[in-house]
């Protein structure tokens, strides 16, 4: 056998090996789901007013809803007796909201993470 016969046949032979061995570890890797945890100290209270569920949700981004249909998204920094003030705002450099709290219809926050 020739030296450039030989060099081929033990570079097909190692090129082989990495697939095969590549195949093996493959189901492994697709078995291997992501664990979705809870997030703690968060949950709602059915039993409590929307402002005292805003206020467990200080310091927590949230999107929240209004009557109307017009959805804000951002920092819960404060909840009042009847405003809510929401900061950074996605979508809008540099700018909050002051919501009234009774014009508020539903409040979505992220309860759940992907622990990797």
């Amino acid at each position: 056998m020739t030296k450039k016969a030989l060099m081929m046949y033990f570079t097909a032979l190692t090129m082989a090996m990495l697939f095969y061995a590549a195949m093996l570890s493959f189901p492994a890797w697709v078995a291997a789901k992501p664990k979705v945890v809870d997030l703690e100290g968060m949950s709602y209270d059915v039993n409590a007013s929307m402002a005292d569920n805003l206020k467990t949700l200080t310091g927590k981004r949230a999107y929240v809803t209004l009557d109307g249909g017009k959805v804000f998204s951002g920092k819960i920094k404060e909840v009042g007796n009847h405003f809510l003030h929401l900061e950074k705002l996605d979508g809008k450099d540099y700018f909050d909201a002051l919501i009234r709290i009774e014009d508020i219809s539903a409040i979505d926050a992220r309860f759940r993470d992907i622990q990797r």
